[in-house]
């Protein structure tokens, strides 16, 4: 079984997913939708569901820079209660603060053209959100 990462934006959903192990996220893709219809995203998202083994989806929660929930983590926490209601599957969120911005910053290193980091940016994103819930589970 694996684990499926997220990172939710207003027409994008960055997506990644684990390795059996569970020690190894990887970057999966990015499914986009209309802004903010985040039912249109839960159901491009089922593909991915229903293709891949996965035991667990972990959401990123995008929280102020002091630790408190503004409103795009209260959207973020009621897509939540969404994916687990649809999918059956448990939902953990992880903390994602600076999770596109070092994204972005491995890709500016990379010396990835503007129009790339576009398209890539919301899966990295995804997957350091999902590889950091991961190293946290080995210590």
């Amino acid at each position: 079984m694996k684990y499926l990462g997220l990172d939710l934006g207003t027409r994008t959903l960055g997506v990644s997913i684990s390795d059996m192990t569970k020690t190894i996220a990887t970057a999966y893709g990015t499914v986009h939708f209309e802004d903010e219809n985040y039912d249109q995203a839960i159901s491009k998202l089922s593909t991915i569901v229903e293709k891949e083994p996965i035991e667990k989806i972990v959401l990123g929660l995008p929280k102020n820079m002091n630790g408190s929930v503004g409103p795009r983590a209260l959207v973020t926490l009621e897509f939540k209660k969404k994916l687990e209601e649809t999918f059956k599957i448990p939902v953990d969120v992880q903390d994602e603060r600076l999770s596109t911005k070092e994204a972005s910053g491995y890709m500016i290193k990379a010396d990835m053209s503007r129009k790339k980091r576009k398209q890539k940016i919301d899966a990295l994103a995804a997957n350091i959100i999902l590889q950091t819930y991961l190293d946290k589970r080995k210590d």
